[in-house]
């Protein structure tokens, strides 16, 4: 069995911006933070994510999100503050923001959820925003996301979304560990391309691996090594600009990187997930 990627626990919340289209136009709409979870939660969680905003025009935010499950607190303007299970998205996410808003998220590790709800496979949740009271035991309508989103101090917040997670008492789970385990080395390691190389290295079959995904992930693992790949690419075209500030990147190289057997293929899947082709996303990002 291939050696396994270390957990990223005693790394802290990632500091990347992979997965967010045009960061740096959201960084100066909303105040966006990134916190650690308390310890016993951090084998199972990302991290959590804390946005507030108060806008005197409306803005649409584009994400193109992680193999992972969020739960996600929310309160806009006056309105009475929810919360909501996100499965995992499968296609671009949008979220148009207006006046004053507040969210606070929860980002599970890819596997990391099952241990929160055990009684059904991820899968069920994939593609899916389901209220946080269908999904979670104890996460009570408004009195959680009350709890969570109120508080005007931001480690207020963070300790509430402790004591919620941490009063369903996640046990440990096999399966989820090492789906988490598996994710990792994907998402670490260019070298997997395929899901028979993934499959070979870990000792089992295809079969096993998708159900495996399906049970903890809730995507199967050919999806998860194309979101990871079209992520760099996404970084890649954020970060090198044919405006004069920065060379285009060469994108036939960079498919070869990413595993594609040539430049179309990695337009084509881009395309599809982003809207715009990788070259013309650079030049607007440009613009």
């Amino acid at each position: 069995m291939a050696s396994r990627s270390e957990p990223r626990e005693a790394t802290g919340p990632r500091r990347d911006t992979r997965g967010i289209v045009d960061a740096p136009e959201l960084f100066s709409r909303v105040r966006f933070r990134r916190r650690a979870p308390a310890p016993p939660l951090r084998p199972y969680l990302e991290h959590y994510w804390l946005i507030d905003w108060d806008l005197a025009e409306p803005y649409a935010s584009h994400v193109l999100p992680h193999p992972c499950v969020n739960l996600v607190f929310q309160r806009y303007g006056d309105e009475e503050p929810w919360g909501e299970v996100a499965g995992i998205g499968l296609e671009l996410f949008t979220k148009k923001l207006a006046g004053r808003g507040r969210v606070c998220g929860v980002q599970f590790r890819p596997g990391g959820f099952r241990p929160f709800a055990p009684g059904r496979p991820v899968s069920d949740w994939t593609g899916r925003r389901v209220p946080a009271d269908e999904v979670l035991a104890g996460a009570s309508g408004a009195q959680v996301a009350s709890a969570v989103v109120g508080p005007e101090e931001e480690d207020a917040r963070v300790a509430a979304l402790d004591a919620f997670l941490l009063g369903l008492g996640p046990e440990a789970d096999p399966g989820a560990e090492r789906a988490m385990a598996l994710v990792e080395q994907v998402r670490t390691d260019r070298t997997i391309r395929r899901v028979a190389q993934l499959a070979r290295a870990e000792g089992v079959s295809a079969r096993t691996l998708q159900r495996l995904f399906a049970a903890y992930v809730g995507v199967g693992p050919k999806w998860v090594i194309l979101r990871y790949r079209i992520h760099e690419a996404l970084e890649r075209a954020e970060a090198e600009s044919p405006d004069g500030a920065g060379s285009e990147p060469d994108w036939a190289a960079l498919a070869g990187e990413l595993g594609y057997s040539d430049q179309a293929h990695l337009v084509r899947d881009f395309t599809a997930t982003v809207g715009l082709p990788p070259t013309a996303y650079a030049v607007h990002r440009a613009r």
